[in-house]
């Protein structure tokens, strides 16, 4: 087994700053760190457990493969919040069959975002 010290998501996005408006400004992720300089530079921001860093610049979009899940603590307020900050909410929040109240939105480059509440009841607060 691998032993795991830390982790994080790499996008490189096809429009650098265009992509650190919509993490930084829209969604408001707070930066871990910056490296290298002018508009090619990396940005890496907290992202709850883990990271989230935007480095590089891609020809094109990334694989829809490619999904982020951000859990939150009242989706539907985080819904309003969004709304105001201007990014499109592509599916407003609602209750799944298996339990967990979604929202889904999508970075500039198309990324589907899945911004999830986590019930109080359900299975994933607590273990058997």
């Amino acid at each position: 087994m691998v032993h795991v010290l830390g982790s994080r998501i790499l996008l490189s996005p096809t429009d650098p700053q265009r992509s650190r408006d919509f993490y930084g400004r829209a969604l408001g992720l707070a930066v871990y760190r910056e490296f290298g300089t002018g508009t090619e530079r990396g940005t890496v921001y907290f992202l709850g457990g883990g990271f989230l860093e935007l480095s590089g610049r891609s020809a094109g979009p990334p694989s829809s493969a490619v999904r982020l899940w951000l859990q939150v603590p009242d989706v539907r307020a985080a819904h309003d919040e969004l709304r105001t900050r201007g990014v499109e909410v592509l599916r407003a929040p609602q209750k799944e069959p298996w339990g967990l109240v979604e929202m889904w939105i999508a970075d500039p480059d198309g990324v589907r975002i899945a911004v999830v509440e986590v019930p109080e009841d359900h299975p994933l607060r607590y273990r058997p």
